[in-house]
């Protein structure tokens, strides 16, 4: 008899994962909470909300669910990792305590100082007068400067404001107007880094680690990085910045001193550390930290790991990582966000999706806001699909991806043209 896994969540990331683990000899058989069509090609979706820690618990027992991996933050935030270890459950992810880490900037930011884990200077603030008067020491030098909502913000609780009424309007939407809701009630001001921006996945034990590779997403909405912010609309790996050096230096300067800070502090760290890092003049300086698979970039991640992922998720959960390692394949691996009209403001569903029998064979459709409607594959979300494509460098990834993309249509559709930009223009120099 094969295992038994369940996923918890609905988009991109989670067919991702899916994607990945099927092809595991190991697994007989998954389960999704609660999935989506294109999730639905390879596992069985279950209609249980991924905020139902007590369906999801009991669905985990009654059906014999040999490790469950939890996609999105919001779960892990409320403890499931808990609760399914005190049923005895094998689950991938952080405790509660140890997902503060992403839960909570302060804690992370007060973590960061305490252990000399190279950041931007900050101060933290619950009232919206102080948070104004240290505004101003940025912007009346003519510096830009960020302000962050505390808790979680969905991806888009972080405003990079240019001057004095920019910062003061995002303080205001924060703090009083509550547009990320409790999350910034309690707020974040920090410098703001000048360098290239990356981010470092790796799989953590609570002690030791397997690295995994680095990627680069675009949260801006538009092509060279301008509009709101995203949840993602497109990520790609391996960007030309990132090499063996500087791998050793992430590891050295961020993931180590991280996972050994977590268990010092009472809480041993297992799951995905997903690092937000900044190369600045001044050297490498970590933004955030993520407790969980990146989305878009675990879309571009899962098709570039060599091997079964399944032992290492079960490692992790475990806290037995030794010896254990993945492989990367060469080349690289591109991918594109499709959107719907309006994203990320309010957008419409139900729009039909066509041009997906005409795609490549290698060409991979990640599923994240669609539906069933009469019979038809229609869009049911603010960011669609992802159309992800490998190549032999990241020049290939891209005119194979674009070659995709102009295969697909939904009424309103938009993306982003110039995903990996920053690949293109540092060859270019």
């Amino acid at each position: 008899m094969g295992k038994k896994i369940l996923v918890i969540g609905q988009g991109g990331r989670e067919h991702a994962l899916i994607w990945k683990l099927a092809q595991s000899s190991e697994v007989e058989r998954i389960y999704a909470a609660p999935g989506n069509p294109g999730i639905a090609e390879l596992a069985y979706c279950v209609d249980i909300s991924v905020n139902d820690t007590d369906k999801l618990l009991e669905f985990a027992l009654d059906t014999g669910i040999d490790l469950t991996v939890v996609g999105p933050e919001a779960p892990l935030m409320q403890g499931i990792v808990d609760r399914f270890r005190s049923q005895g459950l094998l689950i991938f992810g952080p405790t509660v305590r140890a997902a503060r880490l992403e839960g909570s900037k302060v804690f992370s930011k007060r973590l960061f100082e305490q252990y000399r884990i190279p950041t931007a200077s900050y101060e933290v603030f619950d009232d919206m007068y102080s948070a104004r008067v240290y505004v101003r020491q940025f912007t009346d030098a003519g510096k830009k400067v960020v302000i962050k909502a505390d808790g979680l913000a969905a991806g888009k609780g972080v405003i990079i404001a240019d001057d004095f009424i920019a910062a003061d309007r995002a303080i205001e939407q924060m703090m009083k107007e509550l547009a990320f809701g409790k999350a910034g009630e309690r707020i974040i001001i920090e410098e703001y880094l000048e360098g290239e921006e990356l981010s470092f996945f790796a799989i953590s034990d609570g002690e030791r680690y397997v690295s995994l590779m680095s990627a680069q997403d675009h949260k801006r909405v538009y092509d060279g990085d301008q509009g709101p912010n995203t949840g993602g609309m497109g990520a790609y790996t391996n960007p030309p910045i990132y090499n063996e050096k500087l791998r050793q230096q992430i590891e050295k300067e961020v993931i180590e001193p991280t996972i050994a800070a977590m268990k010092n502090e009472g809480c041993p760290y297992t799951g995905v550390l997903y690092a937000g890092l900044m190369l600045t003049d001044e050297g490498l300086k970590v933004l955030e930290f993520n407790a969980r698979f990146g989305d878009p970039e675990t879309q571009v991640l899962m098709p570039m790991i060599k091997g079964d992922l399944l032992p290492v998720l079960e490692a992790s959960a475990r806290g037995d990582l030794d010896g254990l390692e993945l492989g990367v394949e060469t080349g690289s691996c591109v991918g594109v966000v499709l959107a719907s009209a309006g994203y990320p403001g309010s957008y419409q569903k139900g729009q039909y999706i066509s041009g997906l029998d005409e795609l490549d064979p290698d060409t991979l459709i990640f599923h994240a806001g669609t539906a069933y409607q009469d019979g038809c594959l229609v869009t049911n979300g603010g960011r669609v699909l992802s159309v992800v494509c490998r190549g032999k460098d990241i020049d290939d990834a891209l005119e194979r991806v674009y070659s995709q993309v102009e295969k697909i249509h939904f009424e309103g559709m938009h993306y982003r043209k110039d995903i990996a930009h920053r690949a293109r223009w540092s060859r270019s120099y």
